[in-house]
């Protein structure tokens, strides 16, 4: 894979004529393949653009100014994706979309109809959506000891 030669310097259209943006246009805009904007979702857990009801990606103008960010830092500060990573996670873990969905799947078995289908086992998919938030180590350690003394209150309030 060929990198951008250093030092790129973009022409950044006014982002303010539209608020949602396609992976095409973004790829336009960001000089960057769709597919690495695709990777660039996986690695980096504040790049989260919305899915419309067709399933196809919107982005909105912080998430391309967030893309840019980044290109900025790997091709031309030439930082890892781990020291992007590192670095924009404190910046941009304020524009974190909590409202991002992980899906998960689960079969639970379905209430039998009748006597004669008891020997068959049919099951129904449930899917359920969880909320994806990232914090930060001092917050995650002050709510897992809040998690312990709440446990505690519990086992002392059950006794």
């Amino acid at each position: 894979m060929q990198l951008p030669e250093e030092n790129v310097e973009l022409i950044i259209p006014d982002l303010t004529k539209k608020l949602f943006y396609k992976i095409g246009e973004v790829s336009r805009i960001t000089k960057l393949e769709p597919y690495v904007l695709r990777y660039w979702e996986k690695e980096f857990q504040f790049l989260t653009p919305r899915k419309g009801s067709s399933g196809q990606r919107v982005y909105q103008k912080k998430d391309i100014e967030i893309i840019l960010e980044i290109r900025r830092l790997l091709y031309n500060e030439r930082f890892t994706i781990e020291g992007v990573r590192k670095k924009l996670f404190k910046n941009f873990a304020s524009v974190i979309d909590i409202n991002t969905r992980d899906i998960k799947v689960e079969s639970k078995p379905k209430k039998q109809k009748s006597k004669q289908d008891k020997s068959s086992k049919h099951t129904k998919t449930i899917i359920t959506t969880t909320k994806k938030m990232v914090i930060d180590s001092d917050t995650k350690e002050i709510l897992l000891s809040i998690k312990t003394r709440l446990k505690d209150l519990h086992k002392t309030l059950t006794i």
